[in-house]
């Protein structure tokens, strides 16, 4: 087959507050090498602007989502998330997305994966990386067809669509991958949360920060970015992810106190640029920071997270925290089990929004992706 005369089957979605390229797996080379090459040509990359391509020179808006029907009982479609650097030929699947997962259950359907059943469509969902997981959409669906039209407001996307309500079931899989709640790299006391998105929590204090500074003010803070980064790069071995200098994860959350009646404030490092609102999973991650007794998290969020550790928690009931970020707030669930580093999650949920942008064909630019 050839790409370049022929075209390859796409479907563009804005999921969550990210937008990205939607393929099935059989439209793909099955050769992960071939398939890469081939993405790096179809999104423009490698170019800071992705001109030549569909991504929008940004990471938020330069990812892609390959899909295909599960090859296990427990789910209906394997989900595999690839990030695509705009200005390096890197395509990495060292992490996944929360924000593209939206789109995950429509796509499903649209493509006939998943059959329409009712006003509202249940789509069980294998997450293929970094390490198995699982999750559950609540697609609407009136009609047998997906709805994209509402009323829900997601903070990061600037118009209402239909929600999509999602659930993470938990697992006995640690929360705290360094063994220890409280951290120290670089010089910074930091804690680092995986819940579904490795992340490395920070005082904004401790980086000499407000906490409520602008990302284009933090991007801009060369100092600070090679704090940052220096972070990350001793966080990532602790966390059992090896050498990151060339990987998107962890990311580097700051934290401090909220400052419209919600639970928490935050500005995420993504993890060199700083993101509009803050990522899915990364929101997971950050919500398990501030219920878990001890963490940098913790001590910033509000008095009403610490009253529910000691109280609604013993009983096992799920909390509410709402994560305040640039363009707005997050709403997340999550139940939490357990003590300090044995600490698991029960269950998280929430939701978000998508839209279908376009559907067809697109054709890759020819020769290879470094040519």
């Amino acid at each position: 087959m050839s790409y370049e005369l022929d075209g390859v089957r796409c479907m563009q979605l804005r999921g969550g507050s990210s937008k990205g390229a939607y393929f099935l797996a059989e439209d793909l080379p099955a050769d992960a090498d071939e398939r890469n090459d081939l993405l790096l040509r179809i999104m423009g990359s490698p170019d800071p602007r992705e001109v030549d391509g569909l991504g929008g020179g940004h990471p938020l808006t330069s990812k892609v989502a390959v899909v295909s029907p599960s090859t296990v009982d427990e789910a209906d479609v394997d989900y595999l998330f690839l990030q695509v650097v705009p200005d390096r030929p890197i395509v990495t699947d060292a992490q996944t997305c929360g924000n593209l997962l939206a789109g995950v259950g429509p796509f499903a359907i649209e493509r006939g994966l998943v059959p329409a059943s009712g006003d509202t469509t249940t789509v069980r969902i294998r997450i293929m990386n970094p390490t198995v997981s699982y999750a559950e959409e609540r697609v609407q669906t009136p009609g047998g067809r997906v709805r994209y039209d509402g009323d829900a407001v997601m903070a990061g996307t600037p118009f209402p669509a239909a929600p999509v309500e999602i659930a993470f079931p938990g697992d006995d899989s640690p929360l705290f991958p360094t063994g220890d709640v409280l951290d120290r790299f670089a010089g910074v006391e930091v804690s680092c949360v995986n819940a579904g998105m490795p992340v490395v929590l920070v005082r904004a204090a401790d980086l000499g920060l407000d906490g409520t500074e602008a990302p284009e003010a933090l991007e801009a803070d060369e100092r600070l970015r090679a704090t940052v980064e220096a972070i990350r790069l001793e966080a990532g071995p602790a966390m059992g992810l090896g050498d990151v200098a060339d990987t998107t994860v962890p990311k580097i959350t700051i934290v401090s106190p909220p400052r419209h009646g919600g639970t928490v404030t935050t500005r995420t490092f993504i993890p060199h640029r700083v993101h509009a609102a803050i990522g899915v999973l990364g929101a997971v991650s950050v919500a398990v920071g501030v219920c878990a007794s001890g963490t940098v998290a913790a001590q910033a969020g509000s008095d009403r997270a610490l009253a529910w550790r000691r109280s609604d928690r013993l009983r096992g009931d799920p909390q509410r925290i709402r994560i305040e970020h640039p363009s707005g707030t997050f709403d997340v669930s999550v139940e939490l089990l357990g003590e300090g580093t044995a600490t698991r999650l029960g269950r998280s949920a929430l939701v978000r929004t998508a839209r279908k942008l376009s559907d067809g064909l697109v054709w890759p630019r020819s020769g290879k992706a470094t040519g």
